[in-house]
């Protein structure tokens, strides 16, 4: 697939069918596998975008086309490319420092 998908970029991406307590639907996600994977590999690894604000330590408030949201860490996947269904923008600069800190704490050991 020549789709060319770059890290930090929000897309609109159909996370259906899930299974139980996954999120569900059409929502923006944001890309957080590098682009180097990004550009050779069919997958892409996102962290969904939620409008609704939990209080976990795995949720980075967030801000994306005037929505006020939070980044959902805890509901990292990998997706194929053809879930991706548009190019919505990219995230700033200091929210993106706080999703990939906040995803270097989760996977600490």
């Amino acid at each position: 697939m020549g789709m060319e998908v770059k890290r930090t970029e929000v897309w609109l991406v159909e996370l259906n069918p899930t299974v139980g307590s996954e999120i569900k639907k059409s929502r923006p996600c944001i890309i957080i596998s590098p682009d180097e994977a990004n550009k050779y590999l069919n997958t892409v690894t996102i962290a969904p975008l939620t409008s609704t604000t939990k209080s976990y330590p795995t949720r980075v408030n967030c801000s994306f086309a005037g929505k006020k949201g939070q980044a959902a860490i805890d509901q990292i996947r990998a997706v194929d490319k053809e879930r991706l269904k548009k190019k919505l923008g990219k995230m700033d600069k200091r929210t993106v420092e706080q999703i990939f800190k906040t995803i270097q704490e989760y996977f600490s050991f």
